[in-house]
């Protein structure tokens, strides 16, 4: 008896060194897991990282003319990291250099977006999971670092079942009636890494779990393919704080007050706006009419901006690429539509978090740092959007019979549902659920 005291004493000690994600998976009974699930890789996982997250690299061509003589000075010289830290940038005065070479410019001929002229860019370690990072040191387990550290504790291996789908962030998926040279290749490439993975893991289909804007790309990659061939392939999407097709507030917010997901420290926001407007993702999710309604998204003395007035709003606000209408960029305001991916989804996101709802300029200046008025969500994607991209999703899966599951989980914000030991928890057990 005294032996076997000591023994579960010695089992307890090594189970609080464990992970937590492997502590909670051995201490939990089978009521709590169920008793044919095994702690063992069941699919293949492609893990997706959200808008700040993928790396990009270029390379300068003898065509590049630089406007300051710096910029130039990697010219000629391979490929370098372009975007991959911030540090870096600040500590070698690159800023006006960053923004030139990951600006990108609009060519209305062919209706696309391209590269400044005489760069080339890239995105590194496609297929690896460990091709996301966060962008400085304040953050180390963002960009699903914690997950993809817990889901190697439970087996998975980068490279053998656990892979990584990085993308250029400045570019968007195209509209279904628009085509888009980048996202075909893309998701070509992603197509063609599903069957590998599947193959390699004995033709198992695979999960994908994504993240805030990898959630949006997951969606319209699986609805870019065939239905027999996702059929085969997927086995569930883990869709986690995904920004839906319905939109949200902090896109408006970041034409307007220049993006927030670049963190510079002592940059200003505003700053990088010119920027931000070049990329085509730039108005990607922008709140949907059919969502917002006629309520005001932005008021001024003289005039308040609905979802409905986009092309008002964007005049107003100087919003331009080099003499181009926007409006070659903006989708109808009845063309905002949601598409159930017709295989098992599980949507999981935070709310109870102050939500930016309306910015109030009273002076019309959108210059300067507006006034705010909040409503629910998970402190970056409106409630209100995601309860009616889901309700959506759940009710074109229905009528086919395909599952679908959407997990609300209260006082948890966007970027740290990965991060956070409850949510954490919940998304593993999504996990372990979908594996099954």
């Amino acid at each position: 008896m005294a032996m076997n005291t000591v023994f579960l004493g010695l089992l307890q000690l090594l189970l609080l060194l464990l992970p937590p994600s492997l502590r909670d998976y051995l201490g939990a009974g089978p009521s709590d897991r169920g008793v044919d699930q095994q702690l063992q890789v069941y699919h293949p996982i492609i893990l997706q990282g959200g808008f700040g997250c993928p790396n990009l690299e270029a390379r300068l061509t003898d065509a590049y003319t630089p406007s300051l003589p710096r910029c130039g000075a990697l010219k000629g010289k391979g490929w370098f990291p372009l975007w991959n830290g911030t540090g870096d940038l600040l500590n070698h005065h690159y800023m006006r250099c960053f923004e030139e070479q990951m600006s990108l410019v609009f060519d209305p001929v062919i209706n696309s977006y391209q590269n400044q002229h005489g760069v080339e860019t890239r995105v590194p370690y496609f297929g690896s999971a460990y091709g996301f990072s966060y962008k400085d040191e304040t953050c180390p387990f963002c960009c699903n670092v914690r997950l993809r550290n817990e889901l190697e504790a439970l087996g998975y291996r980068d490279g053998d079942n656990l892979f990584g789908a990085p993308y250029d962030i400045r570019h968007a998926p195209p509209r279904p009636d628009k085509y888009s040279q980048v996202y075909s290749e893309y998701f070509a490439h992603v197509k063609d890494l599903v069957q590998n993975a599947s193959e390699k893991n004995g033709n198992k289909p695979v999960i994908f779990i994504g993240h805030s804007f990898a959630s949006r790309l997951i969606l319209d990659f699986v609805n870019s393919t065939p239905l027999q061939w996702r059929k085969k392939f997927i086995k569930h999407l883990v869709l986690l704080s995904p920004t839906p097709h319905t939109g949200f507030m902090d896109v408006v917010a970041n034409l307007v007050s220049g993006p927030r997901v670049f963190p510079f420290p002592n940059v200003p926001n505003l700053a990088l706006r010119p920027m931000w407007w070049s990329f085509a993702s730039s108005l990607l999710s922008l709140p949907s009419p059919m969502v917002f309604g006629h309520e005001p998204l932005i008021i001024t003395k003289h005039r308040n901006y609905s979802a409905y007035d986009y092309p008002d709003f964007l005049a107003a606000l100087g919003f331009s690429i080099k003499g181009v209408s926007p409006l070659t960029k903006l989708p109808p305001p009845t063309d905002m539509r949601v598409e159930a991916p017709m295989v098992p989804t599980t949507v999981l996101s935070g709310f109870g978090i102050e939500t930016t709802k309306q910015m109030v300029f009273w002076d019309g200046n959108f210059d300067v740092s507006p006034e705010l008025v909040y409503g629910d969500g998970d402190g970056v994607v409106n409630f209100i959007s995601v309860l009616a991209f889901t309700k959506e999703l759940e009710r074109q899966q229905e009528l086919e019979n395909i599952f679908f599951k959407f997990v609300k989980i209260p006082n948890v914000a966007h970027g740290d549902i990965t991060i956070q030991d409850h949510s954490l928890k919940i998304v593993l057990d999504e996990v372990l659920e979908a594996n099954s």
